[in-house]
């Protein structure tokens, strides 16, 4: 029986830097600092997510848009990340919804006014662009007046960039306005977003169709976590990808011959984050 109590070992690899993909935009105020960190660090924590792109050498980031852009942008020829089936029971894809928070409903509802190509409506519709909901009583549908995946999500970077570079950006997994405005003191408005499928996720990859930051929310069953593998040995040019995979596995074996390896199969709030 395959439940999330038995999620199978992480696969861990080592694979090229240019050959993990995003499929959304990397967060400037959270990867800027993560560059700075990971310059002064001595081994890699937590390993991005990836999925195998068809059969490909290429794969897609679910989770680690920041670190893998922050790899990248020291010239790290590779970077370790985790491997997951994209299609199993132990990987599941939801969607974070934001709270806006520290500014006016008037300033941003100008402001959303004002983007082509987007339409202000009152009623419910298939596959909105966003639905957002006003700490004063408003409710506000948004639909993407454009004829391609491309161009929506295009869109949808364009609407969230607004409140990301003006106000407080919180994610959330509530939908609920009450909930939030009691959570949230300060904000004035829930932005809630469609779901989303793993072809959305690959195309957007694929096709460079980005999403925009924190919308894509993937859970993880059987992830690896502080890892800290030796960054030196990303680091080591006398040495082939093959060669350096091999190393990995050895250090794997050592760590669990060692018992430093330990599976927790309960869900869990982390506070020192």
């Amino acid at each position: 029986m395959t439940t999330h109590l038995n999620a199978p070992p992480p696969d861990l690899r080592i694979v090229p830097t240019e050959s993990v993909l995003p499929h959304e935009e990397h967060d400037s105020q959270r990867s800027i600092p993560l560059i700075e960190a990971i310059r002064k660090a001595s081994v890699i924590t937590n390993p991005p997510i990836v999925a195998q792109i068809d059969n490909t050498d290429q794969y897609v980031i679910l989770d680690g848009a920041n670190r893998c852009h922050s790899f990248g942008a020291l010239n790290f020829p590779c970077i370790l990340v985790q491997v997951v089936d994209y299609d199993s029971p132990f990987v599941d894809l939801m969607t974070w919804h934001h709270v806006v928070s520290d500014w006016q409903i008037e300033p941003f509802l100008d402001a959303v006014r004002a983007l082509q190509d987007v339409s202000i409506i009152q009623e419910d519709i298939p596959n909105p662009l966003a639905t957002l909901y006003m700490r004063d009583g408003q409710k506000i549908i948004l639909s993407a007046d454009v004829a391609t995946t491309y161009e929506r999500n295009a869109l949808l970077r364009q609407f969230v960039r607004i409140y990301q570079q003006n106000a407080k950006l919180h994610r959330t997994v509530s939908a609920s306005p009450e909930e939030i405005w009691r959570l949230y003191p300060h904000a004035i408005a829930l932005v809630l977003f469609p779901t989303y499928t793993p072809d959305d996720i690959m195309s957007a990859a694929k096709y460079k169709a980005f999403l925009p930051p924190g919308i894509s929310r993937h859970i993880i069953h059987g992830r690896a976590l502080l890892v800290n593998y030796p960054i030196e040995a990303l680091l080591d040019h006398s040495k082939t990808i093959d060669e350096k995979n091999a190393d990995l596995q050895a250090w794997i074996q050592m760590r669990l011959a060692n018992r430093k390896v330990r599976y927790y199969a309960e869900t869990t709030y982390q506070f020192d984050e």
